[in-house]
């Protein structure tokens, strides 16, 4: 098994840009399968204190509680013990963005000095963020809740009262995202297997219709979203804790649950690396069993080597995860989407204060939202942005006389709003943005009425300025370390496959191998939406990801047919290759 062999020719720059794409920008997609679930979370955990300081005669407090509250949107996909610490994490954060923003404000009230905090801010909570894979709705609400409370007015002595108050609806956040676990304590699990289930169900159909060869368009997709989900389920399982047997009582029942997830699972990475051997009704019919709370189905055929797969989730736990500082290292791919954030979030913020615009944070906040992993992407959500905020301020037009019929109207008009955001942003994100503008709106609105045509005018105008010049950043701000980025995942896959294919026992090798090949195919996707940069290596790619896959099928093959440990000579897996895909 050779390594795959350097790009025949130098690299060259790329001396003009890309089309920047309109086709199928708007078009609306499926829902998230749990899109309910940050939706009733962040309308629980809102309505509390909403509702307590309308009791108080406090509505005037409710940006701080709110802080704390938006807390609820996050770590839905993680399972619950791996969530209390990310959720507890979540709110640390958005306290500290909010005590720098207090801070800052009772210091000074030059727009500019804040605009350039709020930059700043807003390019720290990206890049934390990006680094940390916290998910959806990553930085955004961060910048939203710093940058609206960098422009409120404050003293030294209300900050910590403030404060307080965002600990105490993010502490609200906490408790509303964790009550699930009361009901189905494995369900974030359970779903994460029945993603990867169904995605290796839609790969061997796909390698099916490709007349049974991994070649057709189509089929690489469908390989490497059944990757992606096939490594999702694993880091989900290994998110949940110990493995070990000697639990007693609930905490056995819990091990065992999640032992009979990872059969389902090495069931998926079996019919990822064999699709022609795949049984896409059975994969699907285990994923359909995974619904509720009944037992975990379980698969007639006991594979040899399962044991080591569990054996393997063991090791993999006790061994040593990636710090976080390694993610921000001085040649870290983060680094240049945080100064494309810094500068556009600048140069928005500034130009509204150039128009004379009393809210500069929105142009700000705009900018902020559009940071995508490149150009292509970062366009698409600027396009999708305006249109969402446009049609946002018109139902906002609709809304304002009820919302204006008196407080409790209102908390209800932000409620609704927020359910609505988060039902329709996973279609699209201008469809959830047609609810997140005019709850944006009402937001400004709890300390004392205001006029709709005013806050609508200075909406549309931060939007445009935001959107124009926070692509405009993007553009000039170049990433030259996306090429590099796909340098370093080839060379990780190469090294990933070497160990996998000189251990073939080892199964946390394998899942390394198939990480590695999920962060080749991002990093390849990544650079393909990025300007002014060296020509792509993209046979290199294609080359690296079906030698990947062609190892990890062996690699299956042989521990499937003895189930035993060791080591097995190189010149082994060559043989095991007869058959497996190409």
């Amino acid at each position: 098994m050779s390594s795959t062999p350097p790009s025949p020719h130098p690299a060259r720059r790329s001396a003009r840009p890309r089309r920047l794409p309109l086709a199928g920008v708007l078009r609306p997609g499926r829902p998230s399968d749990i899109w309910f679930k940050p939706a009733c979370s962040v309308v629980v955990a809102n309505a509390i204190p909403n509702l307590t300081l309308l009791a108080l005669g406090r509505l005037d407090l409710v940006m701080y509680t709110m802080a704390g509250s938006f807390c609820a949107l996050y770590a839905h996909h993680l399972p619950y013990a791996a969530r209390a610490r990310a959720l507890a994490w979540v709110v640390a954060g958005m306290t500290a963005g909010v005590a720098v923003a207090l801070v800052t404000a009772s210091l000074t009230s030059s727009a500019a000095v804040l605009v350039a905090v709020g930059a700043v801010l807003a390019a720290a909570q990206k890049t934390l963020c990006d680094a940390t894979r916290i998910g959806p709705p990553g930085h955004l609400i961060f910048t939203f809740i710093s940058s609206a409370t960098l422009f409120a007015p404050q003293t030294l002595g209300q900050v910590p009262g403030h404060l307080a108050l965002t600990l105490a609806g993010g502490a609200v956040a906490w408790l509303v995202g964790m009550a699930p676990a009361l009901l189905r304590p494995h369900g974030p699990e359970r779903r994460a297997t029945a993603r990867a289930l169904r995605a290796a169900a839609a790969y061997a159909d796909a390698a099916e219709d490709a007349g049974g060869t991994e070649s057709g368009a189509a089929a690489e997709r469908a390989r490497a979203a059944a990757a992606g989900a096939v490594h999702a389920a694993w880091q989900s399982l290994l998110a949940t804790g110990t493995w070990s047997a000697g639990a007693r009582g609930a905490g056995a029942r819990s091990v065992e649950a999640r032992r009979a997830l990872a059969r389902l699972v090495v069931r998926a990475e079996e019919a990822l690396a064999h699709p022609a051997a795949a049984d896409p009704a059975a994969l699907r019919s285990w994923a359909a069993g995974l619904r509720g709370t009944g037992a975990v189905p379980s698969p007639g055929d006991v594979r040899p080597g399962e044991r080591d797969e569990l054996l393997g989730l063991a090791a993999e736990l006790a061994g040593p995860g990636m710090p976080l500082w390694r993610r921000l290292t001085p040649g870290s791919p983060l680094l240049p989407i945080a100064l494309r954030t810094a500068v556009g979030c600048a140069l928005a913020g500034y130009g509204s204060l150039a128009l004379g615009i009393g809210r500069p944070y929105w142009a700000l906040v705009t900018a902020a939202s559009l940071y995508q992993a490149n150009v292509t992407l970062t366009w698409n959500r600027g396009v999708q942005r305006v249109v969402g905020n446009l049609v946002g301020v018109l139902a906002f037009a609709a809304i304002a006389p009820f919302a204006h019929l008196g407080h409790a109207e209102l908390i209800v008009s932000c409620l609704a709003l927020a359910f609505g955001a988060e039902a329709l942003i996973s279609r699209n994100y201008w469809l959830g943005s047609v609810c997140v503008t005019p709850m944006a709106l009402l937001v400004t609105e709890f300390a004392r009425f205001q006029q709709p045509g005013e806050l609508i005018l200075d909406r549309v105008v931060d939007t445009l300025v935001g959107a124009v010049l926070g692509v405009a950043a993007a553009v000039l701000v170049t990433n030259r370390r996306a090429a590099d980025q796909i340098e370093q995942a080839l060379e990780a896959v190469e090294r990933a496959r070497e160990a996998a294919e000189a251990d073939l026992a080892a199964v946390s090798a394998r899942r390394r191998l198939t990480a590695a090949l999920v962060d080749l195919r991002a990093a390849a996707d990544a650079a393909a939406g990025e300007w002014w940069q060296r020509a792509l290596p993209e046979q290199r790619v294609i080359a690296a990801e079906r030698a990947g896959h062609r190892t990890l099928a062996a690699t299956v093959r042989l521990q499937s047919g003895g189930g035993g440990r060791g080591t097995r000579p190189r010149d082994e897996v060559a043989d095991a290759w007869e058959g497996a895909p190409a």
